[in-house]
């Protein structure tokens, strides 16, 4: 990079550091130039991540309950065509004991993750979200199952849900439509993000990076929509093709790239729950690792019975299916010992207060 320019991306590092905006150009300027200023955009929202949680990384437990889904996005394992699938449903009581295991393993967060499964109804589900506020009333429950109405959200809501992602996947409408069906709307899947915020749930955004037809320009915009949005949490992970997938030939999406983009999430949102996803520690042996240096503060270790894990495969090779939770937790605590953090196992709630220049 020529000096002018390297200097500039410093200064635009600086100027987000400080908690001034920038324009879509600004963002792409330091996209494009990401080579020479990495080490420069981790090192600030490493710091500024240490700034407001100290190096504490929280630890969320993961529950996949089941692989059956109605949609048929086309960059996803358990998309409704795919025929060579193994489906599978997790009952009321073997969730709750994969809440139990995971409480005596020091979990205060539970994920309940799943495709938009229909057998699932507001009945079904609100009652599981309660059993588990009743018997661990001082954990929270992060709800991942996709698009419902407002009246739906309302409900689990009340029924204890604190938390909810909704990973939006693209902010570019035409680039939904690429990767989506016409049966799905990218605009309704906007609103109910907004529908999750407007009910006090901390909400959870995200997209894939490296996705197919996807720009820089595109990553670019992401940031202003994530800036507009301002969610509780984003999740964002590198694009893995699927050999039952339409995108199974498609080049996936780097490691580099994806930690540059929680670099500039971390600086952009300095006070956002930002997970170092498994899809991360899917491509790069050290991928949680480098995502916790690079100024994430989340890890999601599974605590789904092992014998489904290797059915939720969202996409390839995804690491960590034969592990008990307990083994997966004392791999996870060396992990990141090395990077100089450690984790934590209270709730983890997002911080919203100021803080001190």
């Amino acid at each position: 990079m020529q000096k002018p320019r390297m200097e500039m991306c410093e200064a635009l590092i600086k100027k987000l550091k400080s908690g001034a905006k920038l324009d879509s150009a600004e963002y792409l300027c330091l996209i494009k130039n990401r080579a020479e200023c990495a080490e420069s955009a981790f090192a600030a929202a490493a710091e500024l991540r240490n700034k407001i949680y100290g190096k504490q990384v929280y630890i969320r437990g993961l529950i996949e309950f089941s692989n059956y889904c109605k949609n048929d996005c086309f960059y996803c394992g358990i998309r409704r065509s795919n025929s060579n699938a193994q489906r599978y449903r997790l009952s009321a009581d073997e969730i709750l004991e994969c809440a139990k295991n995971g409480y005596e393993l020091g979990f205060r967060t539970f994920v309940l993750q799943g495709g938009e499964d229909a057998y699932y109804s507001d009945e079904v589900l609100c009652g599981i979200v309660s059993k588990i506020k009743s018997a661990y009333p001082d954990c929270a429950v992060t709800l991942s199952v996709g698009e419902r109405s407002l009246e739906s959200y309302k409900k689990l809501r009340l029924a204890g849900a604190d938390r909810y992602l909704l990973r939006h996947e693209t902010a570019n409408k035409l680039h939904y439509e690429r990767l989506h069906p016409p049966q799905m709307s990218f605009d309704n899947r906007i609103k109910c993000l907004y529908d999750l915020k407007s009910l006090g749930y901390q909400v959870g955004a995200g997209f894939m990076v490296g996705s197919p037809f996807q720009t820089e320009k595109m990553l670019a915009d992401e940031m202003i929509f994530l800036r507009e949005l301002n969610p509780d949490m984003v999740g964002i992970g590198p694009f893995v093709p699927h050999g039952s997938t339409p995108f199974a030939n498609m080049l996936g999406g780097s490691a580099d790239l994806t930690l540059f983009m929680l670099a500039l999430i971390r600086l952009t949102l300095p006070f956002v729950l930002l997970p170092a996803t498994t899809a991360l520690g899917t491509i790069d042996p050290l991928g949680r690792e480098k995502g916790i240096n690079a100024g994430a503060n989340v890890l999601m270790p599974n605590l789904s019975p092992v014998g489904v894990r290797k059915k939720y495969m969202l996409y390839d090779n995804k690491i960590c299916t034969g592990d008990e939770a307990a083994q997966c937790i004392k791999c996870l605590k060396r992990r990141i010992e090395s990077t100089g953090c450690k984790i934590v196992t209270s709730r983890g709630d997002v911080k919203k207060a100021c803080i001190d220049d």
